[in-house]
């Protein structure tokens, strides 16, 4: 008697299928990234492989509305004055803005902040691509004034309301980006995406809640014929990864392993494939950088470092890319 043994492969995780996307990058496209620090992940892969690519000019941004406040501000370059800032602990800070651009002098601040929103509007006007990374949905009011803060610069919380945006409010606030973004760069391809970072200080049933919203409203929006986009970050993180592997000590933010494997997808959608060696050199070159010689004075190190810099100025001269 013969028995039949039918082999089964197995497998053992989920792979989220992607399509590449048209309008892809390369090395003549001006890249803006705004929003989680999520979004800061990408960026640093960015300016790794030397892409022309700028990231949050006011610091992290983590709520839809703030987003929109400073693409509003910038595209109709509002002015800060003595009225849009406040002190507390020896500092001048500003509601909009991440407490990186905070100041010991509030002359500074203000500085900072206009010299900010008049680079941002040109970059903006500029860029072939904006991607806008959403964190939460979660916002803080503050009560005096009913303005909704970017960042809430430590202010006792008690001075705030704290609100979860309806999937109406966020859907507004993007399509206002939208089309304030659109008015002045009718051809910007714009890309949304979803921070996998866990907001767990909000709670877990909240923090559900909150990437639901934010996700709910930028599928109501996203419309690839008018360069609308969305990149599941989120999705490869929570459905294709899935694992505690994953994420940093604290379990909430991605390890480098997450976010190295979302990079690779985001390349893959985004990033044209006729590019791939020039990216490949620019490795090479960023590798030979980063290299610490045995013996800085050896003839082979010396030759070493003169190819080296016949790469590096045969990109500069064939490619435009400085490194």
């Amino acid at each position: 008697m013969t028995i039949i043994v039918q082999l089964y492969k197995m497998n053992f995780r989920t792979n989220i299928q992607l399509q590449k996307e048209r309008n892809q990058i390369d090395y003549t496209s001006k890249l803006m990234l705004i929003g989680s620090c999520f979004s800061e992940n990408i960026y640093k892969k960015l300016n790794y492989f030397k892409f022309n690519a700028v990231s949050n000019p006011f610091g992290i941004l983590f709520n839809p509305i703030a987003i929109e406040n400073l693409i509003t501000k910038a595209i109709n370059e509002e002015i800060y004055s003595e009225k849009d800032i406040f002190q507390l602990n020896e500092r001048w800070h500003c509601f909009d803005a991440h407490s990186d651009l905070s100041s010991s002098d509030k002359n500074e601040l203000l500085q900072n902040l206009n010299e900010t929103i008049l680079a941002t509007n040109k970059q903006l006007k500029e860029a072939t691509h904006i991607i806008i990374t959403l964190g939460s949905s979660w916002v803080y009011r503050f009560i005096e004034t009913g303005v909704i803060a970017g960042n809430c610069h430590k202010v006792p919380q008690k001075k705030f309301l704290k609100e979860l945006l309806l999937v109406k409010e966020i859907i507004a606030s993007l399509e206002n980006m939208c089309v304030l973004i659109k008015d002045v760069n009718p051809l910007i391809n714009i890309v949304f995406t979803v921070s996998p970072v866990r907001h767990l200080k909000d709670g877990f049933v909240e923090n559900s809640q909150s990437k639901a919203h934010l996700l709910a409203a930028i599928h109501q929006i996203t419309d690839k014929r008018n360069k609308l986009y969305y990149f599941p970050s989120y999705e490869i993180m929570q459905d294709d990864l899935r694992e505690y592997r994953f994420y940093n000590s604290d379990m909430i933010h991605p390890n480098e392993t997450a976010i190295n494997y979302i990079w690779e997808q985001f390349q893959y959608v985004w990033i044209d494939e006729k590019i791939v060696t020039i990216q490949k050199e620019v490795d090479t070159i960023q590798r030979g950088l980063a290299h610490k010689p045995f013996n800085s004075n050896s003839e082979q190190h010396k030759k070493f470092i003169a190819d080296l810099e016949k790469k590096r100025k045969d990109l500069q001269n064939n490619y435009n890319i400085k490194l």
